[in-house]
């Protein structure tokens, strides 16, 4: 059954909306700072085939020949991973952000702070090879796009051909 039209009952609510997921800046940039700390102590495991395999003992103490070894490999920051670490989604973190107002100015810091943070540590690894630089670019709209204009008409004529037939120029 639904509510009658022109209740009132929406003012009886003790608070209106969601509370914020964080209450201060400073509580936003310390969490931000153990995701960044998080990645850099739980890096990605990347499996490499040995050329060569190995004679190494297990757990037991058996001989095992081993072909692959895993590897440590830096993780990237990202807003996404930020978020999923927050248990927040990248919508509610977008939505935060756009929703601030000129006294959320010291939230609105800190979240620049840490989306320069996230680009810069992509940037530098996709600079030094520890990441796929291609895949970098793009998430930080550095890719190298060629806007060719083309309208149907080709800036120099085509090249003529020319062929004698019968004694007479044919071209075509």
């Amino acid at each position: 059954m639904a509510a009658t039209k022109g209740n009132q009952f929406w003012k009886q609510r003790s608070k209106h909306g969601r509370d914020k997921l964080f209450k201060s800046p400073t509580m936003l940039w310390n969490a931000a700072c153990e995701y960044f700390s998080w990645c850099d102590e739980n890096p990605w495991m990347k499996v490499e085939q040995l050329k060569k395999p190995m004679v190494v003992e297990d757990n037991e103490g058996n001989e095992v020949v081993e072909s692959m070894v895993h590897l440590p490999t830096a993780r990237p920051y990202s807003i996404g991973g930020l978020c999923l670490y927050l248990n927040c989604n990248s919508a509610f973190f977008r939505q935060f952000k756009k929703s601030l107002k000129k006294a959320d100015k010291d939230f609105s810091t800190v979240i620049s702070r840490i989306e320069d943070t996230i680009a810069t540590q992509q940037f530098e690894g996709a600079t030094v090879g520890a990441y796929n630089a291609n895949i970098i670019s793009r998430t930080l709209g550095l890719a190298d796009n060629q806007n060719v204009k083309h309208d149907g008409i080709p800036e120099t004529p085509a090249a003529k051909q020319v062929m004698i037939f019968n004694g007479q120029k044919v071209e075509f």
